[in-house]
């Protein structure tokens, strides 16, 4: 039976996937997700799918020297799916700006004990 995700473990997701994306050559992504996570970044784009294919795409996508900066609130949680809104911000001084909901379903607590994510990037809401 999947663990129930409360707003308290849903923000801590969030926070350890901006400390994750920080440092990406920690190989964050087995700890941060599923064996069979899907992984959206923009709606109705083809999920990326598991473990390999998160970390290939992390390995091209983050920088540890990039400069942004993110904050997070719940939406909602029931059961175990969450839902965040989160804002991002990149450059110093700010060159784009997004706002994201991030889906986050929690698995079976025997197979993994933090969430799996879903992440869907909208459309930045400035640009510079």
């Amino acid at each position: 039976m999947p663990a129930e995700l409360t707003p308290e473990a849903l923000l801590g997701w969030v926070a350890s996937y901006e400390r994750a994306w920080r440092d990406p050559h920690a190989h964050p992504v087995r700890t941060l997700f599923a064996p069979d996570a899907e992984y959206l970044v923009e709606p109705y784009a083809e999920p990326v799918t598991g473990l390999a294919a998160i970390e290939a795409l992390w390995s091209e996508e983050a920088a540890s020297d990039e400069v942004f900066t993110m904050t997070a609130e719940v939406v909602a949680c029931t059961g175990s799916t969450g839902v965040a809104r989160v804002g991002v911000t990149y450059g110093e001084p700010v060159r784009q700006e997004y706002l994201d909901l991030w889906v986050v379903t929690v698995g079976d607590a025997q197979r993994r004990r933090l969430p799996v994510g879903g992440r869907r990037r909208g459309r930045p809401v400035t640009t510079r």
